[in-house]
């Protein structure tokens, strides 16, 4: 399934190998102010090259839209747009044509499809989030004309961790440091945790928080189709994602009387003095803010010897080569943060059908 979404739906295409990677943006509502700068931007927090602490491989990852788009707005059918790859070398993947890499996508595509691109890991490879971070600034673009934002900041690297109460922190300071951690003293020692890790040729992996503020009540439905399973289905389908909870999430072994979230009249609105629920009750938003964290595993290649097998199933090690992340968790940010957007908008207008 190379496509998300219900009436907002993003088709992806590409490797990372490729000549390029893009995507099909589908249901798109017409009338969106097609603010190119910001849509770059967001692109720009997801490149690789960015700082000491990503990869090495430098792309410029600018988007070329194909369709859809006319005197600087959606039209409303398919946007069609596109990603040149430009720095590829594929000859760092020679040595990994005959073996399965430790956690990655060889062993179960070759037994799926019989054929695996070993370069870059083709379609598993996390350059196709490009086209997801396109679609995630389209439909922020929209949100924001509803009064809906969407932010996520690295909350966790190894065992330096920042408090679950995300209200502790001001968020506008996310993208002061290249690890997008609101937190200076917190941020400083995650980089120099994963530049220490980077040094060992090793990886470390953490969590990710994300808060949608100004959601409307009503969003999800209350058996199959639960805003929070599709908020959960969409970051535990981003690569390297191992987990998901909201509100108190797995922090719940607690008396009801301690979770319940109250309600009162907050000047002629129903609101609640609480909001350990994350903004959804019974699958369907209420109006609180929506937050949930999402956990990424270590990146599977790491630049030290490891046993595995060739393809004939024979012992053998393996030690990868190439430009690969040590943390992939500050790039992650805004892939979080287009797949929640993708969703609240893909629910909003199914809310509106209704």
């Amino acid at each position: 399934m190379n496509t998300f979404g219900n009436i907002f739906r993003l088709t992806s295409f590409g490797e990372s190998h490729g000549q390029a990677v893009g995507g099909i943006i589908d249901g798109c509502p017409p009338g969106i102010e097609m603010d190119m700068d910001f849509i770059q931007s967001e692109l720009d927090r997801r490149r690789p090259g960015q700082s000491r602490i990503t990869t090495p491989r430098v792309e410029g990852d600018k988007v070329i839209f194909l369709s859809g788009i006319f005197e600087g707005k959606t039209t409303g059918v398919p946007i069609g747009f596109m990603v040149e790859n430009q720095n590829q070398r594929s000859s760092d993947y020679d040595n990994l044509k005959d073996v399965y890499r430790p956690s990655h996508a060889d062993f179960t595509y070759q037994q799926k499809y019989g054929i695996r691109d070993y370069r870059g890991s083709g379609r598993s490879s996390a350059r196709e989030t490009i086209a997801r971070v396109v679609a995630g600034a389209v439909a922020k673009l929209y949100l924001r004309q509803i009064g809906v934002s969407v932010t996520a900041y690295t909350s966790q690297v190894g065992e330096i961790e920042l408090e679950n109460d995300y209200k502790k922190y001001d968020l506008s300071k996310i993208e002061d440091t290249p690890v997008r951690c609101p937190d200076a003293e917190k941020a400083e020692q995650m980089i120099e945790l994963i530049k220490q890790v980077q040094y060992k040729g090793d990886t470390i992996g953490g969590v990710i928080t994300c808060v949608i503020r100004g959601t409307p009540v009503g969003l999800g439905e209350p058996v199959f189709g639960k805003l929070h399973a599709a908020l959960g289905a969409a970051m535990l389908g981003i690569n390297a994602v191992k987990g998901f909870e909201y509100g108190h999430g797995f922090d719940v072994s607690k008396r009801g009387s301690e979770m319940n979230d109250s309600f009162f009249d907050d000047n002629g609105n129903i609101s609640t003095r609480t909001n350990h629920s994350g903004g959804i009750q019974a699958g369907i938003s209420n109006g609180q803010d929506i937050y949930f964290r999402v956990a990424f595993k270590p990146v599977s290649t790491i630049l030290m010897e490891q046993q595995t097998v060739d393809t004939n199933g024979k012992d053998t090690t393996i030690k990868a080569r190439g430009r690969h992340d040590a943390c992939v968790l500050p790039r992650a940010v805004p892939i979080v943060e287009a797949m929640a957007a993708m969703v609240i908008l893909d629910y909003y207008l199914l809310a509106k059908k209704v």
